[in-house]
């Protein structure tokens, strides 16, 4: 006589098979979101809003198609892949929102609190690549509009106790900042 729960083994292994062809699945279509994300941020700095508008739908889409498995399977709600694409979506949503209306706001696809402020972390360094472009075109409007939103991000992030994760994050949205001040200080020098 066996001790050891045969069935329910054999039901614990069919049901990690079976998960494990979805999670396959899950960070394909996550990995292909990232990517358009990501894609969408280099045609907004390309100053190709149109492209970036089509990219940003693309990924709405597969993460609209995810979120639909994750009522199947809450599981895949805890894959990284699928986390790391919506933080990216975060990032370009609210970088296209700022570069087409000069404002930040919410986006499109939920998501979940850690993952939008995660996302919002990076807008700051997007920020700061936008005002080096606007430097170099001499539009100080947009350096300083730039600089101005980078300093509200983080005033409001700083409200947060973020730690682990979100804390490296916000560290790293504060060196953007940063940076945009100096960028502020060093065109407005040069133009006395």
């Amino acid at each position: 006589m066996s001790t050891i729960p045969k069935k329910y083994l054999q039901k614990l292994r069919s049901d990690l098979h079976a998960y494990a062809l979805v999670r396959r699945d899950v960070i394909k279509m996550s990995d292909d979101a990232l990517h358009h994300a990501k894609r969408a941020i280099f045609a907004l700095h390309r100053e190709n809003t149109s492209e970036a508008k089509g990219k940003l739908q693309e990924t709405e889409a597969l993460l609209a198609e995810l979120r639909q498995r994750c009522k199947k399977d809450p599981r895949i709600a805890d894959e990284g892949a699928y986390r790391a694409a919506q933080e990216e979506y975060v990032e370009a949503a609210v970088f296209f929102r700022f570069v087409t209306t000069g404002k930040i706001g919410e986006v499109k696809i939920p998501t979940e609190g850690d993952i939008y402020l995660a996302g919002l972390c990076d807008v700051p360094g997007e920020l700061y690549r936008l005002a080096i472009r606007a430097a170099t075109k001499k539009d100080m409007t947009l350096v300083k509009h730039c600089a101005d939103t980078a300093a509200e991000i983080i005033g409001e992030l700083i409200e947060f106790n973020l730690t682990s994760y979100l804390r490296t994050k916000f560290d790293q949205a504060k060196q953007a900042a940063h940076k945009l001040e100096d960028i502020v200080y060093e065109t407005s020098i040069r133009n006395m």
